[in-house]
């Protein structure tokens, strides 16, 4: 059977690609260090009694890819597509977050070193890493070489871990909390700092193992080793989901960019929203913080349907320190408008009536300024003032949603970003 996209024409590098469906729906996500072949693969005669390609090739209508800039991070978009788009087709990493991470948060007044899921409390942060064998390994080497176990008991004599050298005496009245942050600084110099010093002294001490006959213990350290290098190889590449965003996109809704479906979409939102002129440049303002911490705001554009990568703008609040959605979201349109020949057609703001009127009568009348609300997909318009419900099923819905989400992923990615610079040079 041919594949219904030119397999000629995806390249031979690394990256992820997608299975859609006729409806743009997608059925499977993988990643390939070489995409040409490895999507050529499943249209081979060999693998026709595997129902999983069985069903990619009946309903299979297109096949989208992402090159990505090494195999580490197509790993990790693949993972994060997964958990995003939850295809049929793909059995792992659909349930909960496919990523962990190693984490070195406050609790208690005390740092401690954990493998968390998800990112809940301040803290430094190292990952996110799919192979959950590797980070735990690590984990433990960090927190045995380190003394790092903290038990959270109150005994006066500290608790058995602590006799026996594996607790770091937190459980005492005399716990030195000075001694022990800064082992805890020298455990985050191992994730940050010199990874291969680190990876050739645990080179010197294997082979001072193999020639002492010591070979279970230079097998421990190999085996060790090889888990540290595949962490260090992640947290080297600094992956970010941000900037493969515009990418994802283009090829998980490729139905947005189409001339036609964007000429239906653009008369439909002509109709909805009483304009006088069919819409070309629309922009998106999202905002984002965590208990009211690190408030950011984005704002991107659509014209004629695709995304508009030189009008993209990532804002920090400035006015307000803590949380106050329609401050900032103030503050954003007039920031993004103090040139007004930036002005568009529509201005969408991610939210309900309350946001919409936050920010109504800050732009010029024949811009029209809608809002439009999560899980309901309520739309608030002045002609809509009670809500029409959008669905993704029609071009206008589609264009909308699709815009909404593009802000939000852009607002929580940098919010994301905010934070950790402003934990790393936080004093220690």
């Amino acid at each position: 059977m041919r594949a219904p996209t030119p397999i000629e024409t995806i390249p031979s590098l690394p990256g992820v690609y997608l299975f859609k469906s006729k409806d743009g729906e997608v059925l499977y996500v993988g990643k390939a260090k070489d995409l040409r072949r490895r999507v050529n693969s499943y249209f081979q005669s060999a693998q026709a009694d595997q129902a999983k390609i069985q069903h990619i090739r009946v309903h299979c209508s297109s096949i989208g890819y992402v090159v990505t800039k090494s195999e580490i991070d197509a790993l990790l978009l693949e993972a994060d597509l997964i958990r995003k788009y939850r295809p049929h087709c793909n059995v792992l990493l659909k349930d909960g977050d496919p990523f962990i991470y190693l984490a070195f948060v406050m609790r208690d007044g005390v740092s401690r070193f954990q493998v968390v899921r998800v990112k809940k409390r301040d803290g430094i942060y190292f990952g996110p890493f799919v192979c959950r064998r590797d980070a735990r390994a690590v984990h433990d080497f960090l927190v045995r070489t380190f003394m790092l176990f903290t038990c959270g008991k109150k005994i006066e004599n500290g608790c058995l871990d602590y006799h026996l050298g594996r607790c770091a005496g937190s459980c005492k009245s005399d716990f030195d909390k000075a001694a022990y942050e800064q082992r805890v600084r020298m455990a985050q110099a191992v994730l940050a700092g010199n990874h291969k010093a680190f990876l050739a002294d645990i080179d010197a001490q294997i082979k001072g193992h193999s020639q002492r006959m010591e070979f279970e213990q230079a097998q421990r350290l190999h085996l060790l080793g090889q888990r540290f290098a595949q962490i260090f190889e992640v947290i080297e590449t600094k992956f970010s989901e941000v900037k493969y965003a515009p990418e994802v996109f283009r090829t998980v809704a490729p139905q947005l960019v189409r001339a036609c479906d964007y000429e239906q979409a653009s008369m439909q939102l002509q109709e909805l929203l009483v304009l006088e002129q069919i819409p070309v440049k629309i922009d998106c303002f999202d905002v984002s913080h965590f208990q009211s911490n690190c408030i950011v705001g984005s704002c991107v554009r659509f014209t004629r349907g695709e995304p508009d990568h030189t009008a993209v703008r990532r804002f920090r609040i400035k006015t307000i320190v803590r949380q106050d959605d329609y401050a900032a979201l103030r503050e954003l349109v007039r920031r993004r408008y103090k040139d007004l020949d930036a002005l568009p057609d529509v201005v969408l703001i991610d939210g309900g009536k309350g946001q919409l009127g936050a920010v109504f009568g800050l732009l010029p009348s024949h811009v029209a300024c809608v809002s439009l609300a999560k899980k309901e997909e309520l739309l608030f318009a002045p002609h809509h003032p009670d809500g029409v419900h959008l669905t993704p099923h029609t071009p206008a819905g589609k264009l909308l949603i699709a815009l909404r989400d593009y802000a939000h992923h852009f607002a929580v990615s940098y919010h994301r970003k905010r934070r950790l610079l402003t934990l790393l040079d936080s004093p220690k």
